[in-house]
């Protein structure tokens, strides 16, 4: 009984002793434990007490009945380690309150059922070398055996500063809680600014009551709005667990001038593209690998094409994998330009891109960056159901499956409907080193001639089909740069087709027949065949067949095509098959560049023929007209022979290696 009566006696007085001690007087003593346990400078400034209060009703048993200790701490201040920049405290609070619950602390854990925060300044810092001020000092003796539960936090007109120099952040929240009547879920708001990579940022949003999200059937509201540069993101919806993200659901919406830009702000790797805006629902849960996310059924535009689809990250190893389809019913042939730097300068200045297309240049000479390829592999599939553009390119649709593995991009295939037939190409790209390796098997089967030529009137009456291969391989790191340095061969067959003789009398200027057809319509010609056999040698295209076979005339066509220059040097020498009326079959030669391509004739056989008929007009104005006939060559079509080796598959070296010389 005496014992008893002692036992109860000591813990009376232990209570009187809690309820009545100064604790200011232990000050001195918490302030040395705390800067010792985390390796910065401590220190209570204010008044410091202990109450006591029941505890929240949470389970139901005489537990809840139990006291709990309630600390009020004033004017808390932490400071910076010894290595920090930064001339701000690491913390300043301007009054602490919270609560412990008692009973855990036997099993070593540390439950805080709420943590009030009244005017907080938090200032936390990283620099290059990885250091950072919110990582404290860790026991000689390992990790601690205590745990820490905080299960409710609330701020009072707070601020938290992050100054990060690894990610180049700059950037200052304010916090403060919100009126609970006008804002429903919402108890918390918060407004950002600051820089990001030398870009501006700003943002503002709202959430419920931080970390009171143990209870998983009650998801976190969040709603928030963040803009880097000129990219701009928006969320709302709700977590699960925030600390963990154990289940992620909101609605995203994404804007900017490029998707490229995205890059450090999600780490994963997106094309460059014209200004885009996309929105749809984001669905997620993390895991020591990063999670799984679906960017599910969004919607949006990308310069003037509308955009739709699902895309997947998903966390792996060694990368990341990103995976769906995107899909555009109305596509704007011009939006696809940025993706291989063919836009306007004035579209890569809004896309920051510094590199301007040279004013001489047709071939786009921006350059691929392959430094982040790596950072992710892709399984892509895109397709383009209707597609706008020029009236001069025949182009419908397109279709590829995108694949990124180990730094190699494969289109495979890149398939386009393309005048009525169809351009299949098989594209690999080698990203793992600085140089980026290059192969391209070009297929295009049924084109039709009048389709490939649409503003072409001549054309217009003309009926065949073309049919072509190329394979090509090169080394660079542009468009410009892969066909300056290319090799491979290109081969291309016109069979049984019909073509404008129009267009055949102009380009071998017979007068007499370009007046009739002129006057009495044109007339169709029959196309035997045309072959087209071209080497291409360190980006230079020469000619070994390029004939056109007709039953009036065969054409034939030499020379070369300069990419890296994009110099044009060629010569067609009509050679006509039958009787000519008036004719002034001069070779034609086409040169200049891509930009600005000429045609001309050969002046001294022109003014050799019309000397002579000048000098026959005297004797007699008929005979002035006999040196401009021409009566047909004897000569058999190459064409048989040309069908038979056009039709041998091209070949071409493997990237960085030379083709064989062409005989």
């Amino acid at each position: 009984m005496w014992s008893g009566i002692s036992l109860f006696t000591l813990i009376v007085l232990l209570l009187i002793l809690l309820i009545t001690f100064d604790w200011n007087r232990a000050k001195p003593w918490i302030n040395n434990k705390v800067s010792e346990a985390t390796g910065r400078p401590f220190a209570i400034n204010g008044d410091l007490s202990l109450t006591w209060q029941r505890g929240m009703l949470q389970t139901n048993t005489w537990r809840d009945w139990v006291p709990v200790p309630r600390l009020s701490a004033r004017d808390v201040v932490m400071g910076q380690p010894e290595w920090s920049k930064q001339k701000e405290n690491m913390a300043e609070v301007g009054h602490i309150v919270f609560s412990v619950n008692p009973f855990p602390l036997l099993a070593k854990n540390i439950v805080i059922p709420s943590l009030q925060l009244d005017d907080p300044k938090v200032v936390l810092e990283r620099l290059k070398d990885g250091r950072n001020n919110w990582t404290f000092k860790e026991s000689d003796d390992g990790p601690s055996e205590w745990t820490l539960d905080l299960q409710r936090l609330l701020f009072y007109k707070g601020e938290i500063a992050l100054k990060d120099e690894i990610k180049n952040i700059n950037a200052k929240a304010n916090i403060d809680t919100l009126d609970p009547d006008k804002n429903d879920r919402y108890v918390i708001g918060w407004k950002l600014s600051g820089s990001f990579n030398g870009a501006r940022i700003s943002g503002d949003g709202k959430v419920g009551e931080l970390l009171a999200l143990k209870n998983v059937e009650k998801p976190f509201p969040i709603q928030a709005s963040l803009n880097v540069g000129k990219t701009s993101i928006a969320v709302s919806g709700t977590v699960t667990k925030p600390q963990e993200l154990a289940a992620v659901d909101m609605r995203l919406k994404l804007s900017g001038p490029s998707m490229a830009d995205l890059y450090p702000l999600t780490g994963i790797t997106l094309p460059k593209t014209p200004e885009y805006s996309t929105e749809g629902r984001l669905i997620g849960t993390t895991n020591e690998l990063g999670g799984k996310w679906t960017y599910e059924n969004f919607k949006g535009k990308m310069g003037s094409s509308d955009i739709g689809g699902s895309l997947t990250y998903e966390g792996k190893q060694p990368r990341p994998l990103l995976s769906g389809t995107v899909v555009s019913n109305l596509l704007n042939f011009a939006d696809l330009g940025p993706i291989i730097g063919a836009d306007s300068n004035e579209s890569k200045r809004e896309r920051g891109v510094s590199t301007t297309q040279p004013g001489d240049k047709i071939l786009p000479v921006e350059k691929f960056t392959t430094d982040r390829w790596n950072s992710i592999d892709a399984d892509v599939q895109i397709t383009g159901r209707k597609i706008i553009k020029d009236e001069a390119l025949p182009i419908d649709n397109l279709s590829t499956h995108l694949k990124l593995q180990d730094s190699v991009v494969t289109l495979m295939p890149l398939k386009f409907g393309m005048a009525g037939g169809t351009l299949t190409s098989n594209i690999k790209m080698d990203g793992s080193n600085p140089t980026i390796k290059a192969e391209a098997k070009v297929s295009a089967r049924g084109l039709k001639l009048k389709q490939l030529f649409p503003t072409f009137q001549p054309m217009q009456a003309s009926f065949g089909e073309v049919n072509a291969d190329t394979s090509l391989s090169a080394t660079g790191d542009s468009i410009a740069s892969f066909l300056a340095g290319s090799n491979g061969e290109i081969k291309a067959l016109i069979n049984d087709g019909t073509i404008s003789k129009l267009l055949l009398e102009q380009i071998g200027l017979n007068v007499g027949n370009i007046v009739l057809s002129t006057l009495f319509g044109d007339k169709q010609v029959q196309l035997n065949c045309m072959a087209t056999d071209l080497a291409v040698e360190n980006g230079l295209v020469k000619t070994r067949t390029l004939i056109v076979d007709t039953q009036d005339a065969v054409m034939y066509v030499t020379g070369d095509i300069n990419l890296a220059t994009e110099q044009l040097n060629l010569t067609i020498r009509p050679v006509s098959k039958g009787l000519r009326i008036v004719s002034l079959r001069a070779p034609l030669y086409v040169n200049g560049t891509f930009k600005n391509p000429g045609v001309g004739v050969d002046k001294g056989v022109l003014a050799l023929k019309a000397g002579g008929a000048v000098a026959l007009g005297v004797v007699a104005p008929i005979t002035a007209l006999l040196p401009l006939i021409s009566v047909g060559s004897e000569e058999e079509s190459q064409c048989a022979v040309l069908l038979k080796q056009a039709k041998e598959k091209p070949v071409a070296p493997p990237p960085g290696k030379k083709a064989k010389s062409s005989k």
